[in-house]
This record gives structure tokens, C-alpha cells and sequence, in this order.
């Protein structure tokens, strides 16, 4: 009797969007994550949306080519996923630092090189990927058998290594930012490089190490969507999830903890359709209404903070996009 009533309670429409907003907010997350490295270190990175879906098709080709135990393989598709993603970022990072170029201009030719009509697309025509289902997929894990639980085991028990994975990200990031010595230097590099540089903090250093994690971070949130949320491989596979994920640090004001929780109400947004339409309350409604919301936050969101002076109170790092020069110091 108590597993039919938890059964009845886990099948409310409330429990239904609050467990899936964890699952499609977790590739969010991982990129956000990313994102939020790079910006601490004064770094701003547009290609992320390029990062994630280079990312998802690399980590659909490991699992498709390597010959190993299930976990093994889906363990060795996420390195591969964070390596696209970190090399991506490292030619960002090589135009942004290195050679000083425009972050915002550099970020945008990335996106495009390796987006939905670019290199991703190449890779996936080419290794032959499109149409064919994953051959291995994260799956929920039902912790301890606490999957049944009313209300929290669908939202808390019943995930993927990759949420588990996700929220072990926020937690160390959060730490590393705000109790650690790095931590505190790569803040001080976003907020004064030439202060920082002063107290012998490798600027360069600290930029490319943190803009380079920042892509692995984004190409594993790729390659969730490929490997669990759609395990396969379609041409623009993300959607547009790496402008969210930009978007969602500003919204989560530069802080770890707060891009989990906007990481999941974003992705509440994107089940929501979904769920709507399998319960049949779309009628007369069309889906594409629904399905714009995540993109109609991320607009409100860049324009409330598109002034500087929104920038400064929301606590973005004062040298976010500058390039530092050291002769200028």
C-alpha cells in the first residue's frame, strides 16, 4: 500500500517538472559552471554554445567506438567531451590572452566554427553518427533503493551519475572560489589584473588554466544531452543551451550555489512543454510558446544587466572582457 502511495504521489504534475528540471537543468549547470570559472578570471566566453555541442558530438563518438565495460566507456566519453570542449576554449584563450583579440568577437567565431552548420556537424557526418540510438547511456541510479520515495525520490535519488557528478562540481567549485588561496587569486585576477600581477599571481597563467576548464566544463554538459537527455547525435543537438548557460552567471550573480538553483529553473522551463503535452493541456496552445521560455529569460536576463552599472551591483568581476597588458600597469 505505501509503495502505491508513493507511486500515486511521484506521478503529481509538481514532482514530475521538479525531477525533470534537475535532468534538463544539469548540461545548464555543468556549462554555467564552466562559464563561471572563466568569467572569475576575467575571461568572458561566447563560444560556449560551440564548446557544448563539440562537446556532445565527441562523447557520442567514444561511446560509439570504444569497446569496453559500460561504465568504463561512459566515464572515458566524458573526458574525451571535456578534451573537445577544453580544446576549443584553448583557441579562445590563445586569441582572448595571448593575442589580446576582442573576447566578445572571439567567442561568437567560435560558436559559429563549431555549431550547428559547422565543425560539430562535419564530425557527425563524417564519423557517420546521425540517426543511430547511443550504444551506452547514463541512467538513473535509484540510490540506496530510495527512488520510491514520495516526493524526494524521483527528485533526489532517482538521477544519473552526471546530476551526482554536477552538484560535486558546484560544491568544490564554491569551496575553490571562496576558501581556497587559487581561489582567491583567480578572483583577484578578474577583479585587478595589474594588482594581482603586482603580488607576483601569474595573470596569463591563471586565465588560460581557468578559461581551458571552463571549456571541459562546457563540452561534459554537451555531452549530456547526447549521451542521456537524447542519446544520439542530430545536427544543433544543444539548442541554444550554451546562451542560457552565459546567461545564467550573470543571473546566479557570479556565485556556484546560485547557478544550480537557476541551472534548474531553467530547466524546468524546457520540460515544461513537455510534460504539458504528454498530459494533454496543450490544446489550442501552440508548443513552440512553451518552448521559447528558457530562450524569452535568457533575453530578460542580458538586457536587465546589459549596463555597466548593473554589471558593478551585480558583482561581475570588473575586468570581465578587458585584456591585460602589462606594460600598461
Amino acid at each position: 500500500m505505501s509503495t502505491l502511495l508513493a507511486s500515486g504521489v511521484n506521478d503529481r504534475f509538481l514532482v514530475l517538472i521538479l525531477a525533470s528540471a534537475v535532468l534538463y537543468g544539469t548540461p545548464l549547470l555543468f556549462a554555467a559552471l564552466g562559464e563561471l570559472l572563466a568569467e572569475r578570471s576575467g575571461v568572458l566566453n561566447l563560444g560556449v554554445e560551440g564548446m557544448m555541442l563539440l562537446g556532445a558530438v565527441m562523447g557520442f563518438w567514444a561511446v560509439q567506438s570504444l569497446e569496453a565495460a559500460g561504465g568504463v566507456t561512459l566515464a572515458a566519453a566524458l573526458v574525451v567531451a571535456a578534451l573537445a570542449g577544453a580544446l576549443m576554449a584553448l583557441i579562445h584563450a590563445f586569441l582572448v590572452i595571448t593575442l589580446r583579440a576582442n573576447q566578445i568577437v572571439s567567442g561568437l567565431a567560435l560558436t559559429i566554427f563549431a555549431g550547428a552548420a559547422g565543425l560539430s556537424s562535419y564530425l557527425g557526418n563524417d564519423l557517420d553518427l546521425s540517426g543511430a540510438p547511443a550504444d551506452r547511456t547514463f541512467v538513473p541510479l535509484d540510490v540506496l533503493g530510495l527512488g520510491d520515495l514520495p516526493v524526494l525520490g524521483p527528485i533526489l535519488f532517482d538521477q544519473s551519475a552526471l546530476v551526482y557528478l554536477s552538484w560535486a562540481c558546484t560544491l568544490a567549485i564554491g569551496l575553490y572560489l571562496a576558501r581556497t588561496r587559487p581561489g582567491l587569486n583567480v578572483r583577484a585576477v578578474g577583479e585587478s589584473p595589474a594588482a594581482a600581477d603586482a603580488m607576483g599571481i601569474n595573470v596569463t597563467a591563471y586565465r588560460y588554466a581557468h578559461t581551458l576548464a571552463g571549456g571541459a566544463l562546457a563540452g561534459v554538459g554537451g555531452a549530456c544531452f547526447s549521451l542521456e537527455i537524447t542519446p544520439q547525435w542530430v545536427t544543433g543537438l544543444t539548442g541554444g543551451a550554451g546562451w542560457i548557460a552565459v546567461a545564467l552567471v550573470i543571473f546566479a550573480f557570479w556565485r556556484a550555489d546560485l547557478c544550480l538553483v537557476g541551472a534548474y529553473l531553467f530547466g524546468a522551463f524546457s520540460a515544461l512543454p513537455l510534460l504539458l503535452q504528454a498530459r494533454g493541456w496543450l490544446t489550442g496552445v501552440p508548443a513552440e510558446v512553451f518552448q521559447s521560455l528558457p530562450y524569452v529569460m535568457t533575453i530578460v536576463v542580458l538586457v536587465a544587466v546589459s549596463s555597466s552599472a548593473a554589471k558593478r551591483r551585480l558583482g561581475a568581476p570588473a575586468a570581465l572582457g578587458v585584456p591585460y597588458v602589462r606594460e600598461e600597469r
